[in-house]
């Protein structure tokens, strides 16, 4: 067995370890007055969980590519932190799905439906939801915001050394940012107070990732991708 599939085992574990702690979790919280104790398959809490968990995955898959295509300690303890970190908030998501009875794929919606949602802006007809990324195209396999394509998975599988580093950090970077602008969408949307507390902790702990790849970046003399 290889080291990325023995990786990639571990991951799985983990989720699974970490799905029963949401249980706990989620049923030890008081969301207060009006909250819903259990959120429909098309709510916002459902929609984050079920989408986000797919983000979290590429991350863990990539963090554990490029750890097997560099020597560099830096970005592989980056890495390392990124797969356990999100490998654990997707068993939570996950958990939390399980607990609401609801599926973890819903055939007929579109991955980010929920980002497009109206909800009520001090206005009668309230305003729909905007943060940036929430008319994101999939295409090649990239589903959601700032999520990779299969092309660009496979370049990072082949690159090795200074050249994984950098692609591994410019792709993560992308994907940090989607993942932000989904995590404020769910503090802003979801109505189940300890998933809107996980999304708070997401953004704020991928915003302080993101300046940390941007000065690892720049010390390889390279930068974040744009566009």
């Amino acid at each position: 067995m290889t080291r990325t599939q023995w990786a990639a085992i571990t991951a799985v574990v983990l989720a699974l370890l970490f799905a029963g702690t949401a249980t706990v979790a989620s049923a030890g919280r008081d969301d207060g007055p009006g909250a819903p104790r259990t959120p429909s398959a098309d709510s916002a809490d459902a929609g984050f969980a079920r989408d986000m968990a797919v983000h979290h995955q590429q991350a863990v898959e990539m963090s554990f590519i490029v750890r097997d295509s560099t020597d560099d300690e830096e970005v592989r303890r980056l890495a390392y932190d990124i797969a356990n970190t999100q490998a654990n908030q997707r068993g939570m998501l996950l958990g939390w799905l399980d607990l609401w009875g609801l599926p973890k794929a819903e055939a007929d919606q579109e991955p980010m439906a929920w980002m497009r949602m109206p909800m009520d802006m001090g206005s009668d007809d309230g305003a729909a939801m905007d943060h940036g990324h929430a008319e994101h195209q999939a295409r090649d396999g990239s589903l959601m915001p700032g999520m990779a394509t299969k092309t660009e998975l496979e370049r990072l599988r082949q690159a090795r050394g200074k050249q994984a580093e950098i692609l591994y950090l410019q792709l993560m970077t992308d994907h940090h940012k989607g993942g932000v602008s989904m995590a404020k969408g769910c503090a802003e949307m979801c109505a189940v107070g300890t998933e809107k507390d996980l999304a708070e902790g997401m953004a704020a702990a991928q915003q302080s990732e993101l300046n940390l790849m941007a000065d690892l970046l720049k010390a390889r003399g390279a930068k974040p991708r744009t566009g």
